[in-house]
C-alpha cells in the first residue's frame, strides 16, 4: 500500500543556500534550530519568516520593524539585502540569465489592505521589490511589464545596472556548451526569496523577488510576481509565499489556496501540507521538480512545507535570527 510520510531532516550541513545563493558569513546572530515542528506556536509580533537561508534579509527586516514601522517597509527593505546580494546568483543583481544571457527579474509586494504591486520581465534594475510598491502605491495598475516597467522605474529615480555578473555569465557560457535545459532540485528552482511579515500592530504584509528559472526561454515568467500564486495576504486571516517551479504553483494558485484554507480553520502548517498535496495529486512527475511553501497566521503562528527534502526557512522572532530545515513530502 502507498502512504504518505513526513520526514523530519537533521542535516545541519549548510547555513545557507549552495548554489543560486551565497552563504552568508556575518556578525548577525544566527541560529540552526534541531527543534522538532517548531511551527504551530504563537509567540507574539513583531515576526519576520522567509524562504530559504536569508539571514541577513530577515535581519534587515527585524531592524526595521524594531524600529516601529511597517511589515511592509520590512518586506521590502528585507527582500532588498539579497537583491543587492551579488554573489547570490539568486536575485537582483547577479541573478543567473535566461537562455539568451539576459538577466531578467520579477517582483511582487502586497500590504495590510490587500493592495497588490508587481513587475514582470524587468531588465537593469537592481532593486525589483522596490519598483513593485511603487507600482502599487503610485499607479492605476498593479502589473507593469518588460521595457515599461523599466521606463517606470527610471521615471521614478532607478538608476540602471548591468545586472549580469562575471560569475553568472560565465556560468551560462558553460551552460550553452551543451544547452540542456533541465530543473535541478533546490538549486536551479530555488532562486526566489518570498518573505513574510508581522508588525507590532499585528498587521501583515509579503513580498516576493526573482530572478526566475535559471536558463529559462526568453519572456517566461512565473509565479512570483502573480498574486495569489507566489504571494497572497489577507490581514484577517494570514499571509502565504512559494518558492520552487513556478508553473506548478500557478496551476494550483497556491498561495492563495494556503491561505483560504487557513480561513477554514486549518494551522498554517496543515495549509501548506495540503497545498503541496495538491500539486502531487494533479502531477506525476513531481519527482523531478520541488516546491515550497511558507505561512503565517493572524496568530502569528508559522508553517513550511516542501515536496522534497532541502527546503530550508529563516525566521526571526523573539529576537532569535533561526534557520529551520523544512519537514517535506516523500511517497514510498
Amino acid at each position: 500500500m502507498k502512504r504518505r510520510k513526513f520526514i523530519q531532516n537533521a542535516s545541519l550541513s549548510t547555513l545557507g543556500i549552495a548554489v543560486g545563493s551565497s552563504v552568508f558569513a556575518s556578525e548577525i546572530k544566527t541560529e540552526v534550530s534541531e527543534e522538532k515542528n517548531p511551527q504551530n506556536k504563537a509567540s507574539g509580533f513583531p515576526l519576520v519568516i522567509a524562504t530559504w537561508n536569508v539571514n541577513n534579509s530577515t535581519a534587515e527586516a527585524w531592524r526595521v520593524l524594531q524600529e516601529g514601522n511597517s511589515s511592509l517597509d520590512a518586506v521590502e527593505k528585507g527582500c532588498r539585502i539579497e537583491e543587492a546580494n551579488a554573489e547570490g546568483q539568486s536575485v537582483g543583481i547577479g541573478g543567473l540569465p535566461d537562455r539568451d544571457g539576459n538577466v531578467t527579474l520579477d517582483a511582487c509586494i502586497m500590504n495590510k489592505n490587500g493592495d497588490y504591486g508587481a513587475v514582470v520581465y524587468l531588465q537593469n534594475i537592481m532593486h525589483p521589490i522596490s519598483v513593485a510598491r511603487k507600482v502599487m502605491e503610485d499607479t492605476p495598475h498593479v502589473i507593469l511589464a518588460g521595457k515599461g516597467a523599466e521606463q517606470f522605474a527610471y521615471a521614478k529615480g532607478f538608476k540602471p545596472v548591468d545586472l549580469l555578473t562575471d560569475a553568472s555569465k560565465k556560468a551560462w557560457q558553460e551552460w550553452k556548451k551543451t544547452s540542456q535545459y533541465k530543473p535541478i532540485i533546490n538549486i536551479e528552482n530555488h532562486d526566489t526569496i518570498g518573505m513574510l511579515a508581522i508588525d507590532k500592530n499585528g498587521d501583515i504584509s509579503g513580498g516576493c523577488t526573482t530572478s526566475g528559472l535559471a536558463y529559462k526561454m526568453a519572456g517566461r515568467v512565473g509565479d512570483s510576481p502573480i498574486i495569489g500564486s507566489g504571494l497572497f495576504i489577507d490581514n484577517e486571516i494570514g499571509g502565504a509565499t512559494a518558492t520552487g517551479l513556478g508553473e506548478e504553483v500557478l496551476k494550483t494558485v497556491g498561495s492563495f489556496l494556503i491561505v483560504e484554507l487557513m480561513r477554514q480553520g486549518k494551522t498554517p502548517q496543515q495549509a501548506c501540507e495540503e497545498a503541496i498535496g495538491r500539486i502531487i495529486k494533479k502531477n506525476p512527475n513531481y519527482n523531478d521538480f520541488q516546491v515550497g511553501y511558507i505561512a503565517v497566521n493572524k496568530k502569528g503562528e508559522t508553517g513550511y512545507f516542501a515536496i522534497h527534502d532541502g527546503f530550508w526557512v529563516t525566521k526571526y522572532q523573539n529576537d532569535k535570527n533561526e534557520n529551520f530545515s523544512s519537514n517535506f513530502y516523500d511517497k514510498k
